[in-house]
């Protein structure tokens, strides 16, 4: 006997597993179907940050630095040995091109933009706390800007998440593949395949949280569906064998002005991140030895004490809208797309870790339309994750 679903989400990603649980709030039955693990991609490959978008104001996207500030304050409530705020550091220097007015500006309207709150702070070091910060080059400093942001585990946030869904009553298939789905009569039948062999299911709403894999998803779906045109970059990180500070250092890489991250992270020193249009499997993803290179020279240039013996690296991917330049300046909001030919299927493109809980959110709400009305379970806002 075929199994019915209120909603089947595709994808165990911290955006899948946020939908899942949002579903099941609401009081839906819900399945989620993911064909590795959980985090397994893009959302264990990430700079590991909950952080409101400072850099997202050089491109004027208030929007989402507001909603990435106020998601970043319901994390630190809900999941506080989950997401911890970190002191941040922005040294400027003599040839630095961001100067101390603009970095002061901007530090200034993300305060605005996070309600003023103590979390939204700023101050500029005094020049007798410059020794303190982790062997930072001094020659030719200018002024340093301290801040403050989140940092979180990853696989352990989307892990969180997935197990808060499973305690309102989702339900969990993994290792499980989505073969293929068709649209009729109001309804989706979903062909997947798990340990057990070819199984089915049906469901009014498909949501689709395959990341970098969603065009893919979509092109497996029957009748054929409108998808975005989507470029893939790819983002890398190295980790060095290093012990870190306590802070996190917001640089100004030498090459192209981008920002790159040091943080300490499980011990050592973690560095990222890169920006590289690629165009292979996502499945195949892997740092290149130029992205290695580059984040090298970048910390040998604000570190020259630092040992550049790596440890490890690892790669994701990004999904942003085809559009011309470079990838740093390409707008980051999430894009819900849906298609009035298939209703109820609602994919996400893009996506911030910040932002998932919000963005759960929408999909939910876009899915009920075709859903029938049902006692809410909970607020995802207030329901605390734990590591455990």
């Amino acid at each position: 006997m075929t199994k019915t679903y209120d909603m089947v989400v595709i994808g165990g990603g911290i955006h899948g597993a946020g939908v899942a649980q949002a579903g099941a709030a609401a009081g839906y039955k819900v399945l989620l179907l993911e064909k590795t693990g959980l985090a397994h991609a893009t959302s264990s490959r990430s700079s590991k940050l909950i952080h409101g978008g400072l850099r997202y104001l050089e491109s004027w996207q208030l929007d989402l630095v507001r909603e990435s500030l106020k998601e970043r304050e319901i994390l630190l409530r809900i999941a506080p040995n989950l997401v911890q705020l970190k002191p941040f550091y922005i040294p400027v220097y003599r040839e630095t091109t961001r100067r101390p007015w603009k970095i002061r500006a901007g530090l200034s309207l993300y305060s605005l933009l996070g309600n003023f709150s103590v979390n939204s702070r700023f101050h500029k070091l005094s020049k007798s706390e410059w020794a303190l910060l982790d062997g930072l080059r001094m020659q030719g400093l200018r002024a340093v800007y301290r801040y403050w942001d989140g940092q979180t585990d990853d696989i352990k946030l989307t892990n969180a998440v997935m197990g808060s869904a499973l305690s309102l009553g989702a339900t969990l298939k993994c290792p499980a593949s989505f073969i293929s789905a068709s649209y009729s009569n109001n309804q989706f039948e979903i062909h997947y395949q798990d340990a057990g062999g070819d199984k089915q299911c049906s469901a009014r709403s498909l949501i689709n949280a395959a990341g970098p894999w969603a065009n893919t998803i979509l092109s497996q779906i029957k009748p054929d569906t409108d998808y975005l045109n989507i470029d893939l970059v790819q983002g890398t990180h190295i980790i060095l064998d290093q012990t870190p500070g306590d802070g996190i250092f917001y640089l100004e890489s030498p090459k192209d002005q981008r920002a790159i991250f040091v943080m300490p992270w499980q011990g050592k020193t973690l560095v990222g991140t890169t920006e590289t249009h690629y165009q292979g499997d996502p499945d195949n993803i892997q740092p290149l030895e130029n992205e290695i290179s580059y984040l090298l020279d970048t910390v040998g240039k604000y570190f020259p004490m630092y040992q550049r013996k790596i440890i490890g690296s690892f790669a994701g991917l990004r999904v942003l809208p085809v559009g011309e330049g470079p990838a740093f300046h390409r707008p980051r909001e999430t894009t819900l797309h849906t298609d009035t030919k298939l209703p109820g299927l609602v994919t996400i493109y893009g996506g911030k870790l910040t932002g998932y809980r919000a963005t759960a959110q929408k999909a939910v709400t876009l899915a009920r339309t075709v859903l029938p009305a049902q006692k809410i379970r909970a607020d995802t806002a207030t329901l605390s994750l734990s590591s455990d």
